[in-house]
């Protein structure tokens, strides 16, 4: 009996230790398909990740791509505002003028400016920039101060970028033109007639200034309580800028007279004197000739600018503007000197007066002053500003 117990013991024991193997085995094979299992997991994980990382990654440089546009990339099209995502923008130096323009939105990176040739009798389709970069060709010598062409840079952007918002196409011969490229609105140089404009050695050279002009200043904007200004300018002071309504009968609180003292030394056009017949004289004035040609003539008021408010010439009494109009003199200030049948007039300054005297910018950039300190002191209580703020105006314009 005994024996027999101890049978079935063994083989009770023979088949535990079965059973134990065969669950340590099955115990192995779970933990290492287990182990397997997690490292799929983690892989999977990590392959996620990266392909979002590289997603976020892309979807970001694309942003920053399209949210950069070089000046010098051309856009033929009839709108102000086109839908192109395919050109190649540039990127814009940052260390030039000291920072960033990228915040520009790309409305403004999209805005497109029509300009009339007026000899050529054809619209010409530009990118903001491009056209900045015409005008400040065309308006100011390559050989003034950097400081200055990027004031002159702020003022014809301003300009074109009030025009726009006010919907303003005033002087435009034609349909479907926001400019001309005359002295009627701002002269501008074509991007085809640039490279004729100076001698071959010096294109290099001065297309970089000009083109730094621009960059460096690129998006900004004169503002008076955050509205784009009437961004007028001249050539040369005879010392003191004009008030406006001295000039054109409406009075503009950032456009008043201030001295301008650098003129006088630097500028070729400060002085002039032009000789006419007495005959001619009275007939361009429209007035009867006087028997004492001196004592017919003689200043009753002057503008806060030191220019002729009020003149009476042969019994008729004229502004210093129609005077000089009639007579196609370079300023509103003048004296003059009779003997025997001519008339010499010699003027003072070269221009209307109101606004920024360029060559008083030059002599203002020649003294240290930066682009800003120059536009704040031709243009009274104002803030430079990018024109990224007036996107929703511009693109309702558009």
């Amino acid at each position: 009996m005994k024996r027999r117990i101890g049978m079935y013991s063994i083989v009770s024991l023979i088949s535990r230790v079965r059973t134990s193997r065969g669950l340590a085995l099955f115990a192995v094979g779970a933990m290492l398909g287990a182990s397997v299992l997690l490292v799929r997991l983690s892989l999977n994980e990590l392959r996620g990740a990266q392909s979002a990382r590289y997603i976020t990654e892309n979807h970001l440089a694309e942003n920053d791509t399209q949210a950069e546009s070089s000046i010098n990339t051309p856009k033929d099209t009839e709108e102000r505002q086109t839908t192109s995502k395919e050109a190649n923008p540039q990127k814009t130096n940052p260390a030039a003028g000291g920072q960033s323009n990228a915040e520009t939105p790309a409305i403004l990176d999209r805005l497109v400016v029509r300009v009339y040739m007026t000899e050529e009798k054809r619209i010409e389709r530009v990118p903001l920039e491009t056209y900045v970069r015409g005008v400040v060709a065309a308006e100011m010598p390559i050989g003034f101060e950097l400081e200055a062409l990027k004031a002159q840079a702020i003022a014809a952007r301003t300009y074109m970028i009030r025009r726009i918002i006010q919907g303003n196409d005033s002087g435009v011969p034609v349909e479907d033109a926001d400019v001309t490229d005359t002295i009627e609105h701002q002269v501008y140089v074509s991007v085809a007639d640039l490279a004729k404009k100076w001698p071959k050695s010096e294109q290099k050279t001065n297309m970089k200034k000009l083109n730094d002009a621009v960059a460096e200043t690129r998006g900004k904007i004169i503002t008076y309580k955050g509205d784009p200004i009437e961004a007028t300018f001249f050539s040369t002071s005879n010392g003191y800028t004009e008030n406006s309504e001295d000039y054109w009968k409406q009075e503009i609180p950032y456009l008043r007279s201030v001295a301008s003292p650098w003129d006088e030394a630097i500028s070729p056009r400060y002085k002039e004197t032009v000789e006419l017949p007495l005959k001619e004289f009275y007939k361009k004035l429209g007035v009867a000739r006087k028997s004492s040609a001196k004592s017919a003539i003689r200043i009753v008021e002057k503008t806060a600018g030191n220019r002729i408010s009020k003149i009476v010439i042969g019994g008729a009494t004229f502004t210093g503007r129609e005077v000089r109009e009639k007579l196609g003199l370079a300023s509103s200030q003048f004296t003059w000197n009779i003997k025997g049948s001519s008339i010499w007039i010699t003027t003072y300054g070269y221009g209307h007066g109101v606004g920024m005297s360029q060559w008083g910018a030059n002599g203002m950039a020649q003294s240290g002053a930066g682009a800003e300190e120059i536009l704040a002191h031709y243009y009274s209580s104002v803030q430079v500003e990018q024109a990224s703020k007036l996107s929703e105006q511009l693109a309702s314009h558009s």
